[in-house]
């Protein structure tokens, strides 16, 4: 088991959260992690309508801006939202990105 590259909170970019938060597809992965439990790469996909590589691009995004923690156990991926690191770094933009994931349209 090993945790792939994610930047320390105290390196978290504003520019780079907000970046990643800038796509329909990384808010809706980000509403699939909002219960802060750990997921598969796969669960939290589910129901978004990409191909694989590019929800692997999606994922990489989020982990690299600081918004997600990766673990990998063997071939398994499991993703977490990394709140406690967020709110203290940037107080209530992750309220506001899951806020903003509610009201996207249910089929876009």
């Amino acid at each position: 088991m090993r945790y792939l590259p994610q930047p320390a909170t105290g390196d978290i970019e504003f520019v780079a959260v907000m970046h990643a938060l800038s796509d329909q597809v990384r808010l809706r992965l980000l509403a699939a992690l909002a219960d802060d439990a750990e997921h598969s790469c796969a669960a939290a996909a589910e129901g978004i309508e990409v191909h694989k590589s590019t929800m692997s691009h999606h994922f990489r995004v989020l982990r690299e801006s600081g918004l997600i923690s990766t673990r990998q156990d063997g071939r398994n991926r499991f993703v977490s939202l990394r709140r406690d690191d967020l709110d203290g770094r940037f107080p209530g933009i992750l309220d506001a990105a899951l806020a903003a994931a509610d009201r996207l349209p249910v089929d876009g």
